[in-house]
């Protein structure tokens, strides 16, 4: 008697784990980039070769006329990359993304389209409630990119501008030593048989350590101030030398300042700027030497700081010069504009590949980090705990 074969093997007849696919697919994405209207900005979010990398990805670029003049990159650069150039504002505003550097002011808001995606800084410190509730009313999906993680856990864009930062304070400082600027004629530079110049940095951060980098770079002498030893102990393993240290000690860092030619403030608190620098001890400071406030956006760490401008950035008290600039990182816009791009361009290949800003999100945990509104509901804690607004977990909403 012939014995049946069965189709199928024992082990495909057992009980087998279901595999679900998750589906990617590829979407073309339609970016608008509008002219930056906020005081004094002149950077861009995508640099002409950003754009042409976008568009040979079957991308679209709509690209308002003049927005990137400020980094002194022309529109024909861009036409030439493939963005479609336009003068019309509303044309630009009604893009399914929208792409900025400083967040939309409430006019801008009015121009955008319900459930746009707006990728741009939120700027919280200097923010208010109505911009947030004009945001919901147009159920906007919005990324702030300081809020955007990397694959270590830090913050990509923040990073990018206090390096800039740190080092334009040192080259700021410099340009205000010399005879042009009615300075003290001071040279930065390890010249032969010349004492060097002395720099006092208060905090060991991003911008604290790029400072110093800068400093030391040019041959002066560096003294660093924070209350974390830690972060005094990975700057000068980040230098990879060893430098003058010191937490915020008054008589070590009133000492200090007596003999210095730069003070450079980069300390942040969580709400405003700690006061470490009081007016007496500015008054103890030699006639002539600089002060560059980087921390102003926040309040400033100096007693005597007062905001200014990019038009009139500096005033004197007490014999000292004072650099009061927010957003120093704008005065090389060229630069800023290229390390922003650095970071916005692969984060808008990646959401095309995931198929989606939505996929994106679920696949990507520090692109999620960046969300503060999805679909006009609130999903970031400290702006809702900022302005006594409600919100939502987003991983309730995303999963």
């Amino acid at each position: 008697m012939s014995k049946s074969l069965s189709p199928f093997t024992k082990e495909q007849l057992l009980p087998q784990e279901e595999m679900l696919e998750v589906l990617k697919r590829k979407g073309n994405l339609f970016i608008g980039i509008p002219k930056e209207t906020s005081f004094q900005e002149k950077r861009v979010c995508l640099t002409p070769d950003a754009v042409s990398a976008l568009v040979n990805n079957g991308h679209r670029v709509l690209f308002e006329a003049g927005a990137g003049e400020g980094a002194k990159f022309p529109d024909t650069d861009y036409s030439e990359a493939g963005a479609e150039v336009t003068k019309d504002t509303a044309k630009v505003f009604s893009c399914p993304i929208l792409l900025k550097v400083e967040p939309p002011s409430l006019d801008e808001i009015q121009l955008i389209n319900p459930q746009t995606i707006l990728i741009s800084a939120v700027q919280i410190k200097t923010q208010y409630k109505a911009y947030f509730e004009a945001l919901a009313a147009k159920r906007i999906t919005a990324l702030g990119f300081e809020f955007i993680r990397d694959e270590d856990g830090a913050y990509p864009a923040v990073t990018q501008l206090s390096e800039i930062a740190g080092t334009a304070s040192v080259l700021i400082a410099a340009e205000l030593l010399s005879n042009v600027n009615d300075g003290n004629g001071l040279l930065f530079g390890n010249i032969s048989g010349v004492p060097p110049i002395e720099v006092v940095i208060l905090g060991a951060g991003t911008v604290g350590q790029f400072a110093a980098r800068s400093a030391i770079g040019l041959g002066a002498n560096v003294k660093v101030f924070d209350n974390s030893i830690t972060k005094l102990r990975r700057l000068q393993r980040q230098l990879g030398r060893t430098i003058y240290t010191s937490t915020m000690q008054p008589k070590n860092l009133l000492k200090a300042l007596i003999r210095c030619d730069v003070a450079i403030g980069a300390v942040r608190g969580k709400n405003r700027s700690p006061i470490l620098v009081s007016e007496t001890m500015i008054e103890n400071m030699k006639n002539g030497s600089v002060v560059i406030d980087v921390s102003i956006d926040m309040g400033g760490c100096f007693e005597t700081s007062e905001v200014t401008t990019h038009d009139n950035p500096t005033f004197e008290k007490h014999g000292v010069t004072h650099y009061c600039v927010p957003n120093i990182p704008a005065r090389y816009s060229r630069s800023a504009s290229v390390s922003i791009s650095n970071i916005f361009t692969p984060y808008l290949l990646k959401i095309a590949d995931d198929g989606g800003i939505e996929n994106a999100l679920r696949f990507d945990r520090g692109l999620k980090n960046g969300l503060y509104f999805y679909h006009g509901i609130l999903t970031n804690k400290s702006v809702a705990d900022w302005f006594d607004l409600d919100y939502s977990d987003v991983n309730l909403l995303i999963f």
